[in-house]
């Protein structure tokens, strides 16, 4: 393997796998969902949306190590014909933190010319005490709120016992009110949701940027009017690029939830303040803390808090 090898990644996870190594000037392609680093993927050469890979592209591109991953569902056929170009390649398919960071070793393993001894495990490292240190701060606290997390909305698609949106909760002192249901994902119409009684709602539609999910759809469904998080109005609509990829950036979501449903342990962690990562949109349409996207990208968003 070079000493700076020509990746090309598949999904957006994976891009953010390789920038998390230091390896961004390393990425001669990516698929048409990854957008962060913003700065680095907008004038790489796209190879296809997730499903529907265009491997004679890649191929083209003359990569020394193609990027896939199973947690995009239906990925195992773009798999199969990346390898069947005879395509050096790695496949990763984590449901869980600990397996992410098994994945960030195992790509900085796999290039050994490239990303410096001890810089897998300095990343770990840093990543576990962020999540110690919420740990830490959602053991001060009593209540234990149950979220219900909708990935899309007709049908209702929601996270379930083997995905890692299960474990966040957990680690923010909370609990995925599906977190008993078998597999990586739960489809509902609806009435579960209502029978488990969510304190919150987080909107983390999968595809759809922040300010194009309708909140009508969100707070006025039949029979949900009592769900407390819709009577109380603990609704967030969440960047999906932070609760959705199994990356490092999980992490960023991780303190990012913490500050929202608890936030006055947050406060007293010293934790960032909820808008840190990425916006946060509310019930009422604002977005918190007064920054928005656009806010975050020219420099013009107001961080307080926390």
């Amino acid at each position: 393997m070079p000493a700076r090898p020509r990746i090309v990644s598949l999904c957006p996870s994976n891009t953010e796998l390789v920038h998390a190594l230091g390896l961004s000037d390393c990425l001669v392609g990516v698929d048409l969902y990854s957008d962060y680093p913003p700065d680095v993927v907008k004038g790489l050469p796209r190879v296809g949306p997730d499903l529907d890979i265009d491997v004679d592209q890649v191929v083209a591109l003359r990569p020394d190590l193609t990027l896939c991953s199973l947690s995009v569902p239906g990925m195992e056929r773009v798999v199969r014909a990346v390898s069947a170009a005879g395509l050096p390649h790695l496949v990763f398919s984590p449901h869980s933190v600990a397996e992410i960071f098994a994945d960030l070793r195992r790509l900085a393993d796999g290039l050994p010319g490239a990303v410096p001894p001890g810089r897998a495990k300095a990343i770990i490292d840093g990543l576990r005490e962020r999540i110690e240190r919420v740990q830490e701060a959602a053991a001060t606290v009593d209540s234990r709120p149950r979220l219900y997390w909708e990935w899309w909305p007709n049908p209702i698609f929601s996270p379930a016992s083997g995905n890692w949106l299960t474990e966040i909760s957990r680690l923010a002192g909370a609990e995925n009110v599906f977190a008993d249901h078998p597999g990586d994902q739960v489809r509902d119409d609806g009435g579960t949701v209502i029978q488990a009684q969510p304190d919150f709602l987080l909107a983390v539609w999968t595809g759809v940027v922040q300010h194009k999910v309708p909140l009508a759809k969100l707070l006025h469904r039949p029979g949900w009017q009592e769900i407390p998080a819709i009577r109380e109005r603990r609704v967030f609509i969440l960047a999906e690029g932070l609760y959705c990829r199994p990356s490092p950036r999980l992490i960023d979501g991780l303190e990012q939830l913490f500050m929202l449903i608890h936030p006055d342990a947050a406060a007293r962690a010293g934790l960032p303040p909820a808008s840190r990562h990425a916006p946060v949109r509310t019930a009422d349409g604002r977005w918190l803390d007064g920054v928005t996207p656009e806010g975050l990208r020219t420099g013009r968003g107001r961080f307080t808090g926390g």
